[in-house]
């Protein structure tokens, strides 16, 4: 494979989003975008792409990029600086907290969304020559509950099994993943599979998500609960004579204490159903799924990860495995789905505090291997403080100096709105960053460090299989934008530090990162790639996606591991763990009745700085909300569609309602992509608890007890605009990306007077005004024309009758009006010739509601016709499940 496609100006690299790691072909076009589209090469995605992926073209404009190194003034402002002055700053400050306080009062705070080598160098710099162990990931956040998991089970974090078990599965198990909407290039190939050759899914979730609607089970599991499920399951396979012995007896240890406590916990179908809150007919269903398949694959993910016991529930769903030997061989294992696209490549290179680096940990032995391999100073000698106890430190005072990379943690962290306050006490605070302001930007960063952006960096990430690919450059580097290895490597200099980090090239990083993990490794070490430590520079820029381990002669093979036994604990044997009695951190009570769930929604990505910027993305969940199970919303006396404010002990946030009888009673979920730069009060790290697993440090993110209730706002309505503005301090917003423009969606108990007054500071200067103002309905419609095109408008209505924005949002989109569209617009509603679309649904290709529904009309009766004839389901296939359900609703309709 070649890193440009034969005859054209594409060039191969990965997509930037989730764990998947998707090839993606990039064709500049000359005018600083790409078109852009799947590899069909690449063998984690064989072409296809999800609606995330197939939108980055939309998401490459420099308009709000940090091009320059900036310093903060006294006076709060920040002046644009040269690399020399920054980074002296950078270094300077380190070395007087260093020599003062010592090397605990600094930290690196680093990214999944950094490359190999990023990692690699800002890792060896800290616990290496400054002496520190603070050096954590938002991959704490993430997928730390499964690095324990393994590590304890297996005696390394290594992931047994590979995509293609997806393949050759007769059941997959799904457990707290909603793939559909956060894996679903993957999900379509489960899908294939059932399809094709009939494998059975389940899917496990408190949730009934867009995932559970194809499955053959869904068990709606109490939330967290994932653990009674699998000893339930585990003491069920013994009760049946299903265990493997042989396997146990010869490559594990621990099985009997495990299987004892399995049983003390959920011992049979019966206690299992009772501790699940599950049917026993559906429980008796899964466990004999189960028991008759041999080849099975549970992949696991947020919903297993993110909780106060979730290294426990990791531990629980991998016992089974190993009971049954259904581990390593084609077609069976645990599979832990990865969050971020370099998770696995953070964690390979020590990217967490409890991890040194090459998958090598604190021990005397180890600690002297990387010592004398680094040449080292000063190496830590243990482990550093995780993610949410680092913050906290900053939030006592006793972290000095902060080093935030490719991350938005005051944002993402529990408690995020006291964990942003915590920030400005900092003496040094430093942001590598691609975006001019963020929330942890804005909460005081005295220096910005502008990093180069996907695109424009050259590297390697590795997917949640292990496969190494190169995400290349097609992009020049804007303004002074550099790679963070490059930047950390010019610190390191300033340090006295410059001949262990004498790079010229990323490549020259990736070298040393392979040899390290060859370095003494007789084979006691899972991570190996030391085939590649003397790649060409050719070679390294040619590099075809390959699987670690990579070791001389081996590095075409795309191996499993544990199928005969061979873990990495010292007597080579896997451990069962005996997982503790689950139990949530917080019961809920009278002043907070419900449980707030956390997670993601199919088309934005973490805190939406990438795909905030993409209008396709924009339009199918332009607001943050929060989902209610109609009993509870009765209850609480919530409308659909109307707000209501979440609270909790340790924050509140005001979003928009949408009941549905998908969640459970009792639970609520909200999404965690808003922050204080895309909306007001929405940004739900706020109100999240910082409850963390004992073992992992992962902070519990799926069930902190909340209470809900109304909001009552007199008016609603929405600006669409091509300049920025700002509006009342007293409205509730949301701002949404549009093509050539932004969108603010809006509730407010201003009257329409007050927005008919703003209008002239809103609307362009020497615009055509036309408008619509009826006071006894409290309506308020303005638009701004010139050269014949919508160039903004205003819209505000009562409370219960909002105006529509998805006409007036594709006209302002469209450019020249018709006449007729100018005289209709100010109705707010369609007519012959208005591009009425409705909400949404397929992002991939921008397919509306309302196409829909005529397709659907004209005689479409299933999803496939729906898709042969509008494209809408055939990408990524994760509005699949929402077109099954409007096709379903026109049926019962007719």
């Amino acid at each position: 494979m070649n890193a440009l496609l034969p005859n054209s100006h594409a060039v191969r690299t990965t997509c930037p989003y989730c764990g998947v790691g998707c090839g993606v072909l990039a064709e500049p076009d000359g005018r600083g975008g790409a078109t852009i589209t799947g590899d069909p090469a690449h063998p984690a995605n064989f072409g296809r792409l999800c609606s995330k992926g197939a939108a980055l073209g939309e998401t490459l404009a420099l308009d709000q990029r940090l091009l320059h190194p900036m310093l903060r003034r006294a006076d709060g402002s920040l002046a644009r600086v040269d690399w020399n002055k920054a980074l002296d700053t950078v270094a300077g400050g380190l070395r007087a907290i260093v020599d003062r306080d010592g090397p605990n009062a600094i930290a690196f705070y680093l990214s999944g969304q950094l490359l190999t080598e990023d990692y690699y160098v800002a890792n060896k710099l800290m616990k290496g020559f400054l002496g520190s162990a603070n050096v954590d990931t938002n991959s704490r956040l993430c997928m730390a509950s499964s690095v324990a998991g393994h590590r304890r089970a297996f005696g390394a974090d290594t992931v047994p099994g590979v995509y293609r078990d997806l393949d050759d599965a007769d059941l997959v198990v799904l457990v707290g993943s909603n793939a559909a909407w956060c894996h679903p290039v993957l999900y379509q190939r489960i899908m294939a599979a059932k399809s094709e050759r009939g494998t059975k899914l389940i899917v496990i979730d408190p949730r009934r998500t867009a995932t559970a609607e194809d499955a053959d089970l869904f068990l709606s599991v109490a939330p967290g609960m994932d653990a009674a499920l699998f000893c339930g399951l585990l003491a069920h396979l013994a009760g049946t004579q299903s265990l493997d012995h042989s396997y146990i007896d010869r490559h594990t240890t621990g099985f009997d204490e495990t299987l004892a406590r399995a049983c003390e916990i959920a011992g049979d179908v019966t206690a299992t159903a009772h501790a699940t809150a599950l049917g026993e007919g559906d429980v008796a269903r899964f466990f004999e799924l189960f028991r008759a398949t041999e080849r099975v694959v549970t992949c696991y993910s947020q919903g297993v990860n993110q909780s106060a016991q979730g290294t426990d529930k990791v531990n629980a769903i991998i016992n089974v495995h190993l009971a049954t030997a259904r581990i390593g061989r084609p077609g069976m294992g645990p599979f832990s789905l990865t969050g971020q696209p370099n998770a696995m490549g953070g964690r390979e290179v020590g990217g967490l505090a409890n991890q040194l680096a090459a998958h090598m940990g604190f021990s005397p032995v180890e600690r002297d291997r990387v010592r004398r391999f680094w040449k080292s100073p000063r190496l830590v000698t243990g482990e550093g403080l995780k993610a949410v106890d680092m913050f906290e430190a900053i939030e006592r005072g006793a972290i000095k100096a902060l080093w935030v990379m490719a991350t938005n943690p005051a944002v993402s962290l529990p408690r995020a709105g006291a964990m942003r306050a915590a920030l400005k006490k900092l003496e040094l605070f430093v942001v590598s960053e691609n975006v001019l302001s963020n929330d942890t930007v804005d909460a005081g960063a005295q220096v910005l460090l502008p990093a180069a952006a996907w695109g424009e960096k050259d590297g390697t990430v590795t997917n949640s299989e292990r496969r190494i690919s190169r995400q290349r450059a097609f992009l020049p580097l804007p303004g002074d934008a550099q790679s963070d290895w490059w930047a950390v490597s010019e610190v390191a200099r300033r340090l006295n530090f410059g001949s262990a980090f004498d790079y010229q090239s990323a490549a020259d990083v990736f070298r040393e990162h392979a040899a390290l993990s060859a370095f003494e490794n007789g084979g006691e070490r899972d991570f190996d790639i030391g085939a590649l430590a003397s790649l060409s520079d050719e070679a390294y820029e040619a590099l075809d996606p390959v699987m670690w381990p990579a070791r001389v002669g081996e590095t075409r093979l795309e191996r499993r591991f544990f199928g005969a036994g061979g873990f990495f604990t010292q007597n080579r044997r896997a451990r069962f763990v005996a997982p503790q009695p689950p139990r949530l951190h917080a019961a809920t009570n009278q002043d907070f009745p419900l449980r707030l769930n956390t997670g993601r929604v199919r088309d934005q990505w973490h805190t939406m700085t990438r795909t905030g910027a993409s209008p396709r993305l924009s339009a199918h969940s332009p607001e943050p909300f929060v989902e209610v199970h109609p009993a509870d919303a009765e209850t609480a006396k919530l409308a659909d569609g109307g707000f209501a404010r979440v609270t909790t002990p340790h924050g509140d946030v005001v979003l928009k309602v949408a009941v549905r009888t998908g969640e459970q009673r009792g639970s609520i979920f909200a999404p965690i992509h808003w922050s204080d730069a895309t909306a007001t009060e929405a940004r739900v790290g706020d109100a999240v608890s910082p409850a963390c697993d004992p073992v992992s440090g992962q902070p519990e993110a799926k069930a902190t007890p909340a209470r809900i209730n109304p909001v009552t706002y007199a008016y609603r309505g929405f600006v669409l605009t091509r300049r920025a503005i700002t509006l009342p301090t007293e409205t509730w917003l949301a701002r949404v990306a549009v093509a050539g423009g932004l969108g603010v969606l809006f509730a407010t108990n201003e009257p329409p007077a007050v927005w008919h007054k703003l209008a002239p500071r809103l609307m362009p200067e020497g615009a055509e005004l036309a408008e619509y103002v009826d006071q006894s309905w409290g309506v308020t419609r303005i638009a701004a024309f010139r050269s014949g095109r919508l160039d903004g408008s205003i819209f505000v209505g009562p409370e219960h009758a909002p105006p529509q924005w998805e006409v007036v949002r594709s006209l302002f989109e469209k450019g020249t009006l018709t006449d007729r569209e100018r005289r209709m617009l100010l109705s707010g509603c369609g007519g012959d010739g208005m591009a009425e679309v409705g909400p949404v649904i397929c992002a991939c290709f921008g397919v509306g509601l309302t196409a829909i529904r005529e397709t659907i009309a004209a005689g479409a009766d299933n999803v496939a016709d729906i898709g042969r004839a509008l494209r809408a389901g055939t990408n990524c296939g994760s509005c699949v499940p929402e077109l099954r359900a409007i096709v379903e609703r026109a049926a019962q309709a007719a």
